[in-house]
């Protein structure tokens, strides 16, 4: 039989935020705050963001990975879509991510924020369609869990 060329996904991360749903959603609407925690980082080479956070709203990011990583210098994108937007309790996107000119994976992601005694729960749940040359369901959840840690550390700057 012919290998798959296509490789499904569901999975699920938890995260606590001592700060409120309004300060978590904001994180997310906010397009300066969005790219401090989304996009910028030490281990890439920021190129640009655009954000239209609404409903039927496209957001755009591409970055260059460093020369010492395992993609050595590729340019990557994600071409996103908001599919639902509740203030300070849910965001539904879809997204495409592209390396090197080349699609990897589509997902259908969903960010819920619950209200705690202590501040917020951020339940994220992706299913993914990875396709062939993609980075794989375990490297996209640990880049999330990433994200997820620099959100925090958004939210507490």
């Amino acid at each position: 039989m012919p290998q798959p060329t296509v490789t499904h996904s569901t999975f699920v991360i938890e995260r606590s935020y001592t700060a409120t749903p309004q300060r978590v959603f904001a994180a997310f609407a906010d397009p300066a705050k969005k790219q401090r925690w989304f996009v910028e980082s030490d281990g890439v080479e920021f190129e640009a963001f655009e954000a239209d956070f609404r409903v039927g709203g496209k957001e755009y990011s591409r970055f260059r990975s460093k020369e010492d990583s395992p993609l050595k210098g590729a340019s990557i994108s994600n071409d996103t879509w908001y599919q639902d937007i509740v203030p300070d309790k849910r965001i539904v996107i879809a997204y495409t991510m592209t390396v090197a000119d080349y699609r990897i994976s589509a997902s259908l992601a969903t960010f819920e924020l619950v209200p705690t005694a202590e501040g917020t729960s951020l339940i994220f749940t992706e299913q993914t369609a990875f396709f062939e040359n993609s980075d794989g369901p375990k490297i996209r959840e640990e880049g999330w869990r990433e994200l997820l840690e620099r959100l925090g550390r958004e939210l507490a700057s």
